[in-house]
């Protein structure tokens, strides 16, 4: 008789005990799961609803004026200010990040203040807080890792659960209207089997943003890159930046990219740094690096992202292909899709086992 691990009585209590634990972590562990992707669906048109909701916001043209900028960081550096993002076609107003959490956003022109939100008061960063951090601060954004760690054991016992014989593939793709347990079986089962290669991807992407240095390490030692260069070390020199100047070098440094992303000048710090997309990068903000002398605009150091090695590129891909930013708007809509399956498996994994226990 066959003995070990692949004995018919070892594969029956191993079912049997996946099965359990499918159903009673997803029908607790899976509510999280649920919030976490119904608030990325939306927040996949982020961008796109601030624009609808504000359109003071998509009047302007992009342009990114020095003198405007330094009266930015004149007023509202001793507010908090720590970065501003540059004016471009996606949304073409300053918007500037503050230590507290909070967004401005200035007409790029002379620097009035269009907008001005928090997510004690806008329902799209408040739906960005939950998404990441579950409302929990630095303890909710581990918890959501966990979560993810947890969603990514259920797709795969699921998977596990669900794959049949090659002759019975289709068969158990196969969606019944009924009777009741047979039709949420089989829309939970054939829909979760479908859909697990979108939502590992989504899943997994997710964690690798929570982890993101653990990731970037794994890829790189396992497809060859390096960290990204640290801005070089230059103290004040106590005369303010030439900011036309100043963007025109960074841009000089990088021609084919476009600037994205400013960081605000520390104390006694006398080096600006710039993130920078270049052409064929994924990432929205870019990863691109340019790193200027606050003093006399020389450019001290430039890095083009897309010359990196496969590792740390595909590390940078995590972020975009997380939030549907990549391969246009078929992507983003299969990203929201993604975003929606983790209630509809969660609802239909409840009706299948309330019918199921009905007939006990």
């Amino acid at each position: 008789m066959p003995t070990g691990p692949h004995a018919p009585g070892f594969k029956r209590r191993l079912r049997s005990t996946l099965s359990w634990l499918h159903l009673w972590v997803g029908l607790t562990v899976g509510v999280l799961f649920a919030l976490i992707g119904l608030s990325g669906s939306v927040l996949v048109f982020h961008t796109d609803l601030l624009r609808w909701q504000h359109p003071q916001l998509s009047a302007p043209a992009p342009v990114a004026d020095g003198r405007v900028l330094a009266q930015l960081f004149d007023r509202w550096t001793s507010q908090g200010l720590t970065g501003i993002d540059l004016p471009r076609e996606q949304l073409p107003v300053w918007q500037a990040y503050f230590a507290d959490g909070s967004r401005r956003y200035f007409a790029p022109e002379d620097g009035a203040l269009l907008l001005a939100r928090s997510e004690h008061d806008d329902w799209l960063l408040w739906l960005h807080e939950l998404h990441t951090a579950l409302l929990g601060g630095e303890t909710g954004h581990e918890l959501v890792g966990i979560v993810g760690w947890i969603a990514l054991f259920m797709l795969l016992t699921g998977l596990y659960l669900w794959w049949p014989t090659w002759r019975r593939m289709l068969a158990h793709l196969r969606i019944y209207r009924g009777p009741p347990v047979r039709r949420w079986l089989t829309w939970h089962r054939g829909t979760g089997a479908i859909m697990t290669p979108l939502l590992l991807l989504l899943t997994l992407t997710g964690v690798g943003m929570i982890y993101h240095d653990g990731a970037r390490t794994f890829l790189a030692a396992l497809l060859g890159g390096d960290q990204a260069p640290s801005a070089p070390a230059r103290a004040s020199r106590g005369s303010p930046p030439d900011w036309s100047q100043v963007l025109a070098n960074a841009q000089a440094a990088l021609p084919d990219a476009q600037l994205t992303r400013i960081a605000t000048l520390k104390p006694g710090d006398g080096v600006i740094g710039f993130r920078a997309r270049a052409a064929g990068e994924w990432h929205p903000n870019g990863r691109s690096l340019v790193f200027v002398d606050a003093a006399d605009a020389h450019v001290l150091l430039s890095h083009d992202a897309t010359m990196q090695r496969p590792g740390a590129r595909l590390a940078e891909a995590i972020y975009p292909l997380h939030i549907g930013s990549v391969g246009g708007a078929a992507y983003k809509w299969a990203a929201l899709l993604g975003g929606l399956l983790p209630t509809f498996l969660l609802v239909t994994g409840f009706l299948f086992w309330r019918r199921r226990r009905g007939h006990h």
